[in-house]
Order: structure tokens, then sequence, then C-alpha cells
């Protein structure tokens, strides 16, 4: 079945194309390569701009004068539920991280990609700096201190040396990554749900699945 459908032999009901919404947005970004419009700033003594039905029926109204696309695109032109789609994601509230996100969740689904958690990340301990030379590789001291020792009947002072050591990747490095993604999760489940609950997208039908919440966890 195509992505606008097709036409029941019963009823002449046109029987929608179930997509996850991640599926959803790469189709509307992707394939449709629908534009994200974001709206205008409200008066900075309003509240940010959050999803509302009559944006995107605004959005709507002015595709009323396209006709329906086939399977292939032509020319110009996007697929209207592409636009609607477009529309929810640039009325991203700002609690979700308002234009910056909406921008980041169009981008991520143009390119086909999820938020890089950093899978298989493990801190490893490592040398901050290690020099190189003829003789291989060797991890850089710093002196940290002096000490008295008693070499040969006599005292010496002597430098104190240490290894200054780093985790790569860092865990606050790994952390943030996930947290990040945890985020656009969030961002997703709220785009999924203002396009179930509106109930604008003609072809479309829009599931309740998800990515997964936390990959990195095996359980």
């Amino acid at each position: 079945m195509s992505v606008q459908g097709r036409i029941s032999r019963r009823g002449g009901t046109r029987v929608k194309r179930a997509l996850g919404v991640q599926a959803a947005l790469e189709w509307a970004f992707r394939v449709e390569k629908a534009q994200l419009e974001l709206p205008l700033p409200q008066d900075a003594n309003e509240e940010g701009f959050g999803f509302g039905l009559e944006y995107v029926l605004l959005q709507r109204a002015a595709l009323g004068c396209k006709i329906d696309g086939g399977q292939h695109k032509i020319g110009t032109y996007t697929h209207e539920d592409a636009e609607v789609i477009a529309a929810t994601v640039a009325g991203m509230p700002d609690s979700l991280g308002g234009k910056r996100m909406a921008i980041r969740v169009a981008e991520l689904a143009r390119a086909g990609l999820t938020p890089d958690w950093m899978p298989g990340a493990v801190p490893r301990c490592v040398p901050v700096e290690v020099k190189r030379n003829q003789h291989g590789e060797r991890a850089t001291t710093v002196v940290v201190g002096t000490e008295r020792v008693l070499s040969r009947g006599k005292w010496r002072t002597v430098d104190v040396l240490a290894c200054p050591v780093t985790y790569v990747p860092h865990p606050q490095q790994i952390e943030a990554a996930r947290r990040a993604y945890a985020v656009w999760w969030q961002a997703l489940g709220w785009i999924r749900d203002g396009l179930i609950d509106g109930g604008m997208l003609r072809t479309v039908e829009v599931t309740e699945v998800m990515p997964k919440v936390r990959p990195w966890s095996h359980r």
C-alpha cells in the first residue's frame, strides 16, 4: 500500500497507512521534504508558544487549494499530511525545548537519524597526555611535590612525579548524550499524541509505536 493509501473495494473508504511517529516524521521531512515554518514569537508578556490545533488548522487551510498527490512527488508538491506533521513539530512547547527542539527533531528526521546516545560507551582511565618518540609511547608526568631521601649516605631532594589521568569518554559526556536522547524521546511522544488527538491526517495514521525509551538499558 502506498503512503497515500488505497481505496477499499467495499466501501470506497480510504485505508490509511499506519506509521510510528519516528517513521511519520522521516516520511514528512525526508521523503516529502516538508519545511519547518516556526510560528512568530509572541508578545513578551505572553507565555511561550505550544501546540494548538488552531495553528495546524490554519496551516491546513493554507493547503486547501492543493490537490491530493499520488505515490510519487510531482515537482515541488509536498503532501498535505506532511505539512500537518511539520506544523505540529513547529508548535513544540518551551517545556520540551521549543523552537530549538523542533529544529532538532526535523533535522534528525530529514537525515533519517536517531540521537547518538553513545551505545556501548564505557569510561576508560587514560593519561591526559602521551609523548611519542622512537622508543614508543610514554605517559607524560608532572611534578606534584618534593621529598627528602637518604641515598648513598646523603640526603637528597627528589621530585615526586604523577601521571595525570582522565576518563574517556567522560561519564558526564555519556550522561549528557543520554539525557538529550530522553528529551528527544519525550518530544516525539508529544508529537505523537498531538497528531493522534488532532485527527487531521487524511492518509497517514500515527500509531502508538515509539523508539525505545532507554536503549542503553538491557532490562
